[in-house]
């Protein structure tokens, strides 16, 4: 006998539940935001923008935060340049406020197409995304470091007129260097390099920043918060709309700085499949991809990982063929830089002890540069080599 009293609720209850279960669906499945990119489109002369528009033809790219903040790298490395090109004393005041972007410290590079102005309202800054993938403790502890720098920095360029030696801050060449024979200005440089470019793109943006939302557009603009991240990434390497155009293993095609540029000198066998890899991860994004936008991100991560270590390794061998101090000088600064920042490499599972441990073996001693041996550059090379396979 059919009893009402039981099974008519129990129906209430399974339909009750089936509707919300569509609503449920039917908000977070939300319609693809763009309309999909066939990847046989893309090709390595494509401009990273020219694909990636929405249903009223407008870009979906904004480069801007990114571009902004390689130009305040730039702005930052042109100034430490000064103390050699101008025989100029530096103030780490004002380094402090260019990492930091406050009180107003950028001024017009003609010559870099840099507007102080436009980068002193950007809203962006170096320091707060240095090392951002580590602890606060960690990533605090380099941002501290490279400041201690800019004072450093200051304090070597007034040797400019001085000519160095063994404990004495000068030039070498055409080139500043500590007591201790340490070029100051690349070590900021390349900590920069590896801390700030390599770790921001490969470890923040390339790897957090890839579940980010890409259902809905970030308020007030056309793109999605996984779009501009992936975008971010690219804007903080590169200025120009198809990263190293036209570059050969012995012509670089386009204007780079920083990795940019080192990606193209130390890693022949990949920099020409970096830029396609930016391009298929953006199509990627817009196809709802999650596979084939993480296998882009994990190329373009470990390219760049390898670029890191081989110049390393490239400037060990160039302190050995080197005939002079100066070029010797030169070649460990640069050196020195690259491997602080192997500890960013997380793709290799590079940790701060392996970089510390090399550095004190090189450069720990009482003379640092003058000090150093054949023995001690070879331990070096062959430990990273080893590390990195390369």
């Amino acid at each position: 006998m059919f009893n009402s009293s039981i099974k008519f609720p129990f129906f209430l209850t399974i339909l009750v539940l089936v509707i919300f279960s569509s609503c449920e669906k039917s908000n977070y499945e939300l319609p693809d935001l763009r309309t999909k990119i066939d990847y046989a489109k893309l090709t390595a002369t494509t401009p990273y923008k020219s694909l990636f528009i929405d249903a009223k033809g407008d870009t979906t790219v904004d480069l801007t935060s990114g571009n902004n903040r390689y130009k305040q790298f730039q702005a930052l490395n042109y100034y430490l340049g000064a103390a050699v090109r101008d025989t100029k004393t530096l103030d780490a005041t004002l380094m402090k406020n260019m990492y930091t972007n406050s009180g107003s410290p950028f001024t017009d590079i003609a010559s870099l197409n840099i507007l102080g102005t436009t980068l002193n309202a950007s809203g962006v800054q170096l320091r707060n995304i240095t090392a951002s993938s580590k602890s606060t403790t960690d990533a605090e502890a380099t941002r501290a470091r490279l400041e201690a720098l800019y004072v450093d920095m200051t304090n070597v360029s007034k040797a400019v007129s001085t000519t160095a030696t063994k404990g004495v801050a000068g030039k070498l060449g055409t080139y500043l260097v500590d007591a201790k024979g340490i070029e100051t200005a690349q070590i900021i440089q390349k900590i920069l390099i590896g801390a700030l470019q390599l770790d921001y793109i490969c470890n923040i943006l390339l790897v957090q920043g890839l579940d980010a939302d890409n259902k809905t557009l970030v308020a007030g603009k056309k793109y999605s918060q996984l779009e501009h991240n992936w975008d971010e990434a690219y804007g903080i390497l590169t200025l120009n709309p198809v990263y190293l155009l036209g570059s050969t293993d012995a012509v670089r095609g386009t204007t780079e700085s920083f990795i940019g540029s080192y990606i193209w000198e130390f890693n022949k066998a990949g920099y020409a499949k970096i830029f396609p890899a930016f391009l298929k991860g953006r199509a990627a994004i817009v196809n709802n991809d999650k596979t084939e936008l993480k296998t882009q991100a994990t190329f373009i991560r470990t390219e760049i990982e390898k670029a890191i270590a081989s110049a390393a390794v490239g400037y060990l061998a160039k302190w050995k063929t080197s005939t002079t101090d100066a070029a010797r000088a030169h070649a460990i600064g640069e050196g020195l830089g690259f491997i602080y920042s192997l500890r960013y490499c997380t793709v290799t599972s590079v940790d701060a002890k392996f970089s510390d441990d090399i550095l004190q073996n090189l450069t720990g001693s009482t003379n640092g540069f003058w000090d150093l041996t054949n023995d001690k550059i070879n331990a070096a090379s062959e430990a990273i080599t080893l590390k990195f396979k390369l």
